[in-house]
Order: structure tokens, then sequence, then C-alpha cells
């Protein structure tokens, strides 16, 4: 689990112990269960930290992506009525960077993480993990990150290596620790 993840769970068992106790001085609402808590704890780190079992293949991630993305990112990611999701590569130190998740993304795990929680637009969190991984594979393949035969799943989603990796500077500030 990441700071991340413990930090929100902490603030999150602070809130509810309080709601809980509100609840029972006012009668109204209920204290939140443990299961209730975990069902939150979706968040996957850059290093792959929190991503769930499953598996989806680029060709299963091409159907889905069809009919679920399609709509809003282009039939193959170049942008619509939502952003590009390919492209932009070299684009960074120009006077119109293009971000894409070829261009600037620098982990690959943060893509399924996104994807998770808040995709599709009209239906977030509504993809299982079998489905986002697929997805992932399509728009790593799409980005020519991963080849059209590559399957993912926890393991090997965190070992791929994105063209930015390097592209970010450490926090310079003398109170946040380095990795």
């Amino acid at each position: 689990m990441s700071f991340r993840s413990i930090a929100a769970a902490a603030a999150l068992i602070v809130v509810c112990s309080v709601a809980g106790v509100a609840a029972e001085r006012t009668n109204l609402g209920r204290a939140v269960t443990a299961d209730e808590i975990a069902a939150w704890n979706i968040d996957v780190s850059g290093d792959g930290a929190g991503l769930p079992a499953g598996r989806g293949s680029v060709a299963e991630g091409r159907a889905l992506f069809a009919e679920a993305c399609a709509a809003c990112h282009g039939d193959k990611g170049q942008g619509g009525a939502a952003d590009a999701l390919v492209g932009g590569r070299g684009t960074l130190a120009t006077a119109k960077p293009v971000k894409t998740i070829g261009s600037f993304w620098p982990y690959a795990p943060t893509v399924f993480d996104y994807v998770n929680r808040a995709m599709p637009f009209n239906a977030p969190q509504s993809l299982t993990p079998d489905q986002v991984y697929a997805v992932t594979a399509y728009l790593l393949f799409l980005n020519g990150i991963v080849s059209e035969d590559t399957t993912l799943d926890a393991a090997s989603l965190a070992k791929v290596e994105m063209p930015n990796r390097n592209g970010f500077t450490r926090d310079p500030r003398p109170d946040v620790p380095p990795k």
C-alpha cells in the first residue's frame, strides 16, 4: 500500500469515526464499515503497487476501446470530444507540447490507475480489472510502447518502460524525501 493510500485511508477513518459519533448523537447516517473503506482503496502507484489481479490483451483492448472510448477519444486515440491519447512524442520542449500517454506519462501503471478510476466518462469505475488491463494494453500499443501481441497483468505492466520515464525531476524541497 502506498503512502498516499495509507494517508487517504487514515483520513477516511478519522472522518468516518467522526461521522459515526455524529450519527450516534443525531440519529443521522451511520458509521462506514471497513469493507466500504477498502472499496475506495483503489489507487495504483507508478511502481505498480496496488495493481489488482487480472490480465488483458491488446486485441481485447481494441474491441473495448471501440465500444467505450472511441466516441470521445477518436477511433485510434487521436482525440475528438476529449483529449488525444496518442502522439506528441518530441513536442514537450516545443512551444506547443502535446501531452499524451506516449509523450508525457512517466509510468505505465498510472495509465491503468486513471482508466480504472475515471473512465469511461459516462460510467467511471465500471470496467473490470481485466478490461482495464486490456484498454491499457491497447493504449500502450497505439503509442508504440508495447507490441500487438502483448498481454498485460500486474507484473508485466509494472515493467513497462515509458518514453518519458526520466522526463521529470525530483521535488527539490528539503522536506520531501528522495525515492
